[in-house]
């Protein structure tokens, strides 16, 4: 009882802290959709959030997805939103509500392949590199708009925001410059009426930081250790 215990007082305290984040920016709590990040995480702990009415869900790789998928028949909301191979598509297209982690055109075009195949279409994010950190995937702000204009004319693709991971810092305002600049790239983009994109997605802010993003526009927030505690990662066989 103490691991359900923690979990759902985890989930009412960043409920909580979403509230408040969207009252001291003047925004409705209904903007701002809560991804519980349960990579890595077994099946026990994402039916303890489920008691707790989450529905949405973030997995990291596609596998592992995969995996829960066949032991949780729920009707739920699971996002892709780790970087994602091109041979990985099949155990995500059809499966995932949202695919975060679009970092390429090369990527979109494999999905597009891939949703035709399956005979839908793939709702996407792209994802930004906003702080230009060699370490991390991303797309260039100054690219931006050539791949959106791309990937645009993808019948089997539909863009509906941009998406960050901000870098990792002990102090959360810090990062509220980048959080400003992913919100003014969609607001630009979208002012120049590209046909077939109209974004209404901001995928940014996690556990340490998700209140300042949330400030500055996010509507969807990517929150794991603030729910399930720290991570297990297994050793590499």
């Amino acid at each position: 009882m103490t691991e359900i215990s923690s979990i759902q007082t985890a989930i009412a305290d960043v409920r909580n802290r979403i509230d408040a984040a969207c009252k001291r920016s003047g925004r409705n709590p209904d903007e701002v959709t809560l991804i519980a990040v349960s990579k890595t995480m077994p099946v026990e702990a994402i039916r303890e959030a489920m008691v707790c009415d989450v529905i949405e869900f973030g997995e990291n790789r596609p596998q592992e997805l995969r995996d829960k998928q066949a032991m949780i028949t729920e009707p739920l909301h699971w996002h892709m939103i780790g970087s994602l191979q091109t041979n990985k598509l099949k155990y995500v297209i059809g499966k995932t509500v949202l695919i975060h982690s679009v970092d390429s055109l090369h990527l979109a075009e494999e999905i597009e392949k891939a949703s035709q195949k399956n005979k839908l279409i793939t709702e996407i994010l792209l994802e930004i590199n906003i702080a230009g950190e060699t370490s991390k995937h991303g797309i260039n702000p100054e690219e931006l708009e050539n791949i959106v204009r791309a990937v645009a004319v993808l019948p089997h693709i539909k863009v509906r925001g941009l998406m960050t991971v901000a870098p990792y810092t002990e102090n959360a305002e810090e990062n509220r410059i980048y959080f400003r600049k992913m919100k003014q790239l969609m607001v630009d983009i979208n002012l120049k009426n590209i046909d077939n994109i109209t974004m209404d997605m901001l995928s940014m802010g996690m556990t340490g930081d998700y209140e300042i993003a949330i400030e500055e526009g996010a509507t969807l927030v990517r929150v794991g250790t603030g729910i399930f505690g720290h991570r297990f990662y297994p050793s590499k066989e």
